[in-house]
């Protein structure tokens, strides 16, 4: 006989279906169990001790770069410019022909010149031939009334013959009078001769348009062939560049504030930094210059300038050079690491890990920067310890495992 089963094949189907998800549900529920009694490992971070020791302090002024000297190449004479004779940009030296200046007109004024004090040269030679004989007239005059005059008081000789000597002897006195101012003028008109031959010598030498200073002649302000004079503009400008000077402006209580940093710290002078357009440090220090005479009573500023040394002449005049210097010594100050400081949205917060390695999130106080470090004025203490590395998605309580902060630049 055949026994009849009471279940149809569905509801065995649905029957294996549910004793598998049982089973299934079971292993989850039991794995899960294991899992959660293992707990996460803590996180790895790098800390670093607050520090505490003197740090100085900087202050920076922007500043422009200018020559030590710029001397302005002009036209001493009018004329049309009929060359240039060096390359824009280059280094040249004191003397060193710049321009030429079309010199004919010039040496046709000298020559002329020359002409007229060679004529006046002539009509001295003359003149003085000229007093000579005279002279020489006057004196035989002289002689002849000098004879006449005894033998005219004892009748000897007519009293015409004796007043035709007399009036010969005049004569011959105003001609050597005659003779003699005609030198004088003779030497004056040489004098003027010479003055305009000098003149026109200078003039003549003006059409070349030399370097008056060693340094780097900028570019050319005039073309060749443009008409060139006294009220032109610069023809170009020669810069000396080393050393270079940086004109920077400070205000009136910063100015006081440094004359005391002086008196009191007793330096010779002020070491200054140059930092570039691009950032960079200018890796040569650079010295005090001088002070303006005044405040400006407009913006209660005073204008300062530095020196920096540029061999290389790297540095131009028109550059930006922000100006960097230790203004003075902060006592004890506390110092991080930059890369420990979170700043957000205007606040500053450090990580601190206390002696049971627990994290909490700390609000500070950031001064300046120093280097690698941060100074911090408020908000932590000595030997605090603070999360350099490793302080992402770190939160208050948690508890890590620390190891010493390292930094790149040791």
């Amino acid at each position: 006989m055949k026994i009849k089963s009471v279940l149809k094949p569905k509801h065995v189907a649905w029957v294996s279906g549910a004793l598998v998800a049982a089973i299934m549900v079971s292993l989850v529920a039991h794995s899960g169990a294991k899992a959660s009694t293992k707990a996460p490992p803590m996180p790895m971070v790098e800390v670093a001790a607050v520090e505490q020791k003197d740090v100085p302090v900087y202050g920076e002024w922007i500043g422009t770069l200018t020559g030590q000297v710029n001397a302005d190449v002009k036209a001493q004479v009018t004329g049309y410019l009929l060359s240039r004779k060096y390359q824009e940009g280059s280094y040249v030296r004191k003397g060193q022909l710049l321009f030429e200046i079309d010199p004919r007109p010039f040496q046709a004024a000298l020559d002329q010149t020359k002409g007229q004090l060679a004529q006046a040269q002539a009509q001295l030679v003359q003149d003085q031939a000229q007093l000579a004989t005279a002279e020489a007239n006057q004196l035989k005059s002289q002689l002849d009334l000098e004879k006449y005059g005894p033998l005219a008081k004892v009748d000897a000789i007519s009293k015409q013959d004796f007043d035709n000597a007399n009036q010969t002897n005049l004569a011959n006195k105003a001609q050597v009078q005659a003779a003699q101012a005609a030198i004088t003028a003779a030497k004056a008109q040489i004098q003027a001769s010479q003055a305009a031959v000098e003149t026109a010598s200078i003039n003549l030498n003006f059409t070349r348009i030399v370097s008056p200073i060693d340094g780097i002649a900028g570019i050319a302000q005039a073309q060749v062939g443009d008409l060139v004079s006294t009220s032109s503009g610069p023809l170009t400008t020669v810069s000396t560049l080393d050393p270079i000077r940086d004109y920077f402006t400070v205000s009136e209580q910063q100015y006081l504030a440094l004359q005391e940093w002086f008196s009191n710290s007793e330096k010779d002078h002020w070491k200054l930094q140059l930092v570039l357009a691009d950032g960079t440090t200018y890796p040569q220090e650079g010295q005090f210059y001088f002070a303006d005479r005044q405040v400006n009573p407009n913006t209660g500023a005073i204008q300062l300038a530095a020196l920096f040394p540029n061999s290389g002449n790297v540095l131009r005049p028109g550059q930006f050079g922000k100006v960097r210097a230790i203004v003075r010594v902060q006592q004890n100050a506390l110092l991080i690491p930059q890369a420990a400081v979170n700043e957000q949205q205007g606040s500053y917060l450090v990580a601190v890990v206390d002696k049971a390695n627990r994290v909490s999130m700390r609000p500070v106080q950031a001064g300046q920067r120093t280097e690698t470090m941060w100074v911090i004025d408020g908000g932590l203490k000595p030997g605090d310890r603070v999360v350099v590395e490793g302080q992402q998605n770190l939160k208050p309580g948690v508890t890590v495992q620390t190891k010493p902060f390292k930094s790149d630049v040791e």
